[in-house]
């Protein structure tokens, strides 16, 4: 069984830790080593338990404590050769066996790790899929718009975590200088409430049935109307949330200062 839990997430930072109970992994590390250490307490593992960090993209909120994590426990980093080039300079020096080539399809110890390519403003950004005999989790965030290739990702995950960064009126409205504003709702932006909404109707009519929503905006959305908008688009669609389709969200840090 895939088990997941957010350390992290949003703009101030990105950390999930995945596990099939045996094999251990990180996907981004954009916190400090001495946060994601106790929260790895807390779940009973320490980083030397884990086999590998795996990088969506060198954006500094998900690789901030990347670097450090690495040379301290002597854990291998996963990233595109992209991805490599673009965020060597933020990590630091990082040893040669434990800089490893995200591939599309890879075996790590128990795990499948599938990499697929998403929309962003980043180098050679991608999203990751685990996947054991009988079960799939995908975690989709930061992307501008749903690709053909996102949405077959997607597709055949019992669980997603994906991006829900936005209201698109509170980001009309809100204090961002234009040039942001069309950044973020851009196609290699961050996905509105109303884009996943759109995107969980499409994913529960393939069979998905739990919706993890992360990377939320601290100015331009909140939790409460991020899960509103997304529960009533789905309700609207004739799925019954609560009822075979739940709906949760990540929340911004999982342990407070």
């Amino acid at each position: 069984m895939i088990r997941f839990q957010s350390f992290l997430s949003g703009s101030s930072g990105n950390c999930t830790f995945i596990t099939d109970g045996t094999t251990h992994l990180l996907v981004d590390c954009g916190a400090g080593g001495k946060y994601i250490t106790e929260c790895m307490r807390r779940i009973g593992v320490t980083p030397k338990d884990v086999s590998g960090i795996l990088i969506t993209h060198e954006h500094r909120d998900h690789i901030a404590g990347a670097g450090i994590i690495s040379r301290k426990f002597n854990l291998p980093i996963y990233a595109t050769a992209k991805t490599w080039q673009a965020m060597e300079g933020v990590l630091g020096v990082i040893s040669p066996e434990n800089h490893k080539i995200t591939k599309k399809n890879m075996m790590i110890k128990s795990l499948v790790v599938q990499s697929f390519p998403i929309p962003h403003d980043a180098a050679e950004p991608v999203g990751y899929s685990f996947l054991t005999d009988d079960e799939k989790l995908t975690i989709a965030t930061d992307i501008g718009y749903i690709t053909d290739a996102v949405m077959n990702a997607l597709k055949g995950s019992i669980s997603v975590i994906i991006e829900a960064n936005h209201d698109a009126q509170m980001l009309q409205n809100g204090r961002y200088p234009y040039p942001l504003k069309k950044r973020i709702a851009g196609d290699k932006g961050h996905l509105s409430n109303e884009g996943c909404g759109d995107l969980c109707v499409r994913l529960a009519e393939s069979g998905t049935t739990d919706f993890w929503l992360g990377h939320l905006s601290a100015e331009n959305n909140t939790p409460t109307l991020a899960y509103e908008t997304v529960t009533n688009i789905l309700r609207s669609n004739d799925f019954q949330v609560g009822n075979g389709i739940n709906v949760n969200v990540l929340p911004r840090y999982w342990i407070e200062s």
